[in-house]
């Protein structure tokens, strides 16, 4: 079931449009800053982007931060928006419980799902950013001496395989919050067979956050907000990395992994289905 799930994803054209869209923006955004040799200054603009002129290596950190405020979730949401609601607004669902699978396996199967896409997601964001960085920037000065050491946030020297090593932590991060809104998605996406309103319901889940994060009358929930933790993994580019931060984080998305899982389910086996 798991693999016939991953096999259907692959073979949506939305999915390979949604991760062609994720790349195209940090692609952009270093041909216009190789062209214009313009940064922001230090405290300005998406974290690292002040960074990348002088070391392209430093790109992909600056792309995840591009995509993750906007384009991430919303990808995110349409692709676990029609987990289920897609099935029913086809019709298939019905005939999808008619074999003998159970309807957890289904859900978890559909979680796999959205988990290998929002994992494959932040990936081809770093490895194409990452490309696009070198070509674009190079390796920086310390490369062409032959020292291939990268600053980190601390002013600390980095080099090339704790970049890499810290990179692969921050994809792992990211995926498990974009894990996040997969399962509020499939959630959201056994309430209504409109594939459109359960995305809509976890893009509003993303705003209501977002807009609660800064209000100090929300300071007693504000740990507990599933875009509270999202920029931790910044941390992890200073040396030493900062974990407790990014532990707060893994605690917080898992929670909501957990409870938004189980409300789908609780929903689904109770659900009587028409379509």
């Amino acid at each position: 079931m798991i693999t016939t799930e991953l096999v259907l994803m692959l073979r949506k054209r939305r999915v390979w449009l949604c991760w062609a869209l994720l790349c195209l923006l940090p692609t952009v955004v270093a041909i216009l800053l190789a062209t214009t040799r313009l940064a922001p200054p230090p405290g300005r603009g998406g974290a690292f982007l002040s960074a990348v002129l002088s070391d392209g290596q430093l790109f992909p950190a600056a792309a995840l931060a591009l995509v993750l405020p906007v384009f991430l979730p919303i990808t995110v949401a349409i692709v676990s928006g029609d987990a289920i609601a897609g099935e029913a607004s086809a019709g298939t669902l019905r005939y999808l419980l008619v074999r003998p699978v159970g309807r957890l396996k289904l859900l978890t199967a559909k979680l796999v799902s959205v988990a290998a896409f929002t994992l494959l997601a932040v990936l081809l964001v770093t490895v194409t950013s990452y490309v696009v960085g070198v070509l674009a920037f190079g390796f920086g000065p310390d490369a062409e001496l032959g020292g291939g050491g990268i600053t980190s946030l601390s002013g600390a020297t980095l080099t090339p395989l704790q970049l890499a090593g810290r990179t692969a932590g921050t994809v792992g991060y990211l995926a498990l919050c974009m894990l996040t809104l997969g399962a509020v998605g499939i959630f959201f996406s056994t309430l209504t067979d409109s594939p459109l309103a359960a995305a809509l319901g976890v893009l509003a889940v993303v705003v209501t956050s977002a807009a609660l994060q800064p209000l100090d009358a929300a300071e007693a929930v504000r740990t507990f907000l599933p875009t509270q933790h999202w920029l931790a993994w910044i941390d992890l580019f200073r040396d030493p990395p900062l974990l407790d931060a990014v532990s707060t984080g893994v605690e917080v998305q898992l929670g909501w992994i957990l409870v938004a899982f189980g409300a789908a389910w609780a929903n689904f086996t109770t659900k009587d289905v028409t379509s």
